[in-house]
């Protein structure tokens, strides 16, 4: 195993925190959440007070201030708990960033403080039902009316909808250019008249997280909510587009710390489960496969920690992203395939952790972008 580097005292001492915190207020209720299809509320309350959210937001606004390793720490644990339901990456490495680094100064002393504690859960709401992956497809409309924009339209597929309290949603201007051009962010409050939501989306995986459509039907947001004040209208595509190598490094960080978990389960369970009166570990097919699959997992551990010392360094080009985000989560799902094959039948039950990580698997090749997609802007990289 080829040693990690990139990780300070500091940040170990917030990984020990954060695996105490999962293993004590999360798990044990997390199958109770799954059935009811969303997180207990209270949950990001406690997260707050025990300060599991918004790592790098700066101190000013109620943060820690830390680097965006903190956040990496964060990912890694929820993975290795097998921690799906709580939608801490949507709320504190995507909604918080995107008004760190794009919000007014009113915005930030907002909100910022707000999502910190837990008080405010964010989402935000990019997919529609007919446009999936082309942020330029959609139909999201703002209509200026005095001081005030009225919005319609729907999004689905949206991470933390059903208990967030502040979306941040891709609109169109009603008179605006179509394409890129007419974008802009809107910050939307769920307690507004005209948003609805709907229940929970009967997912696959992930079935703790609150995933659901949302609704604005003449919805009135002074202008003011557009992310960025005035000089923010019609930049949200820009803004999304910078934004999106994090995102996409996220889904990385998560798929590696995913497949290791997977593999470190399925070690163990080869190594005490018989077959034919000896260990599945000692069959050549079982340790082949378990060689194979350890070396996959450093390989990308490898390449998503040098993605990781680039983003520090704010040098991660978008390409690099795409490539981490496409390879890692494609071999998260080959490594945690062969990891239920190699438990039999009990690796088909979801009792067994590696079920549900099986499961929760699948999305991560779709959401942030499909593969399909990370595929082409790598090709355009290229000029190709």
């Amino acid at each position: 195993m080829i040693p990690r580097t990139i990780f300070g005292d500091e940040h170990e001492e917030f990984r020990r925190s954060v695996h105490r915190f999962l293993a004590e207020e999360v798990m044990p209720h997390h199958e109770a959440w799954e059935e009811q299809q969303h997180v207990d509320r209270k949950i990001w309350n406690l997260a707050g007070d025990m300060g599991m959210l918004c790592p790098t937001v700066p101190e000013e606004y109620g943060g820690p201030g830390g680097d965006r390793l903190y956040s990496v720490v964060a990912l890694e644990e929820m993975m290795r708990a097998g921690a799906s339901g709580i939608g801490w990456p949507v709320h504190s490495d995507i909604v918080a960033p995107y008004i760190v680094a794009y919000g007014s100064e009113e915005q930030k002393q907002q909100w910022l403080p707000k999502l910190v504690s837990g008080e405010t859960v964010g989402a935000i709401a990019m997919t529609e039902p007919g446009t999936g992956s082309d942020l330029q497809g959609i139909r999201t409309q703002i209509a200026e009316d005095g001081d005030d924009y009225i919005l319609n339209g729907s999004k689905t597929f949206i991470t933390n909808g059903y208990l967030c309290d502040l979306a941040i949603v891709a609109v169109r201007s009603a008179d605006g250019e179509k394409g890129a051009k007419g974008v802009s962010l809107l910050l939307v409050e769920a307690d507004r008249p005209g948003f609805s939501k709907a229940k929970p989306l009967k997912k696959v995986g992930m079935k703790a997280q609150d995933t659901c459509e949302l609704f604005f039907e003449n919805v009135r947001v002074p202008k003011s909510n557009i992310l960025g004040g005035e000089k923010g209208l019609h930049q949200g595509f820009t803004m999304l587009m910078r934004e999106l190598a994090w995102e996409r490094m996220v889904i990385a960080v998560m798929c590696a710390a995913g497949a290791r978990s997977a593999f470190e389960q399925t070690v163990e369970y080869t190594k005490n489960r018989k077959a034919f009166g000896k260990p599945v570990a000692s069959f050549q097919n079982s340790r082949f496969k378990l060689a194979e699959m350890r070396s996959e997992i450093e390989i990308g551990q490898v390449y998503v920690d040098r993605c990781l010392e680039l983003v520090l360094q704010d040098k991660l080009s978008p390409e690099a992203a795409a490539a981490a985000k496409y390879w890692c989560s494609d071999m998260m799902n080959r490594v945690i395939d062969e990891c239920v094959q190699l438990h039999g039948g009990y690796g088909y039950m979801l009792e067994y952790p590696v079920a549900r990580a099986w499961a929760d698997a699948r999305v991560m090749r779709i959401f942030g972008g499909t593969n399909e997609i990370m595929k082409e802007l790598i090709a355009r990289s290229m000029d190709v």
